[in-house]
């Protein structure tokens, strides 16, 4: 029993890691706030290599040339660089976004995950807060915004994943909730404020 709560555990830290859902959701809004799907799958991938692609290939490298202990950066004093490189690539991200005119919706997401990650960033100087359990809160808010109610079905999602961060003992219970809070309420303000 305990190997099989292992393994799930591993899969959902894996499968709805940070570097995943940033990759994901830009291309879910994309498609569906630009004038035809292609076009917003385009947007999307531009958003998402700055706020994904770019930042998770930097995990690696340090990860490869033993700066980083491992790619989910478990280690808090580790975090400091990686991601300050990551709010770098987002900010040149959404500038880009800005400059070529990209649809609203996209582009509030995208400031949306700036703002939360300099809070997490902030925090993570000084505390340990989940970033799993936040990005996947901000997605379920952001996707409950964009496709209406029904979607809140996705925190059962977010609720997985904060359970697996901590049966991993990779973040205490309060973590996974800071996280979490800081996610929801930063996506929803202010991916609610500018997308309109």
């Amino acid at each position: 029993m305990r190997n099989t709560r292992d393994t799930l555990a591993r899969g959902l830290t894996e499968v709805f890691a940070p570097a995943v859902l940033a990759a994901v959701l830009p291309l879910i809004v994309g498609a569906q706030a630009a004038s035809s799907v292609g076009a917003g799958l385009l947007w999307g991938l531009l958003a998402s290599t700055f706020c994904a692609i770019i930042p998770y290939a930097m995990i690696l490298h340090g990860v490869r040339r033993g700066r980083l202990g491992d790619r989910h950066i478990g280690v808090r004093e580790q975090r400091l660089r990686p991601m300050l490189f990551g709010l770098a690539s987002v900010t040149i991200g959404v500038a880009l976004l800005l400059l070529l005119h990209a649809p609203r919706e996209l582009t509030a997401l995208i400031v949306a995950s700036l703002a939360g990650g300099v809070v997490a960033t902030a925090i993570n100087h000084f505390w340990k807060s989940s970033v799993h359990a936040g990005v996947a809160a901000a997605t379920t808010v952001v996707l409950t915004m964009v496709f209406g109610p029904w979607m809140l079905l996705t925190s059962v999602i977010t609720a997985g994943v904060a359970w697996s961060r901590v049966h991993l003992k990779d973040h205490t219970v309060a973590q996974v909730v800071v996280g979490a809070i800081i996610g929801a309420v930063v996506a929803g303000v202010v991916f609610g404020v500018l997308r309109s």
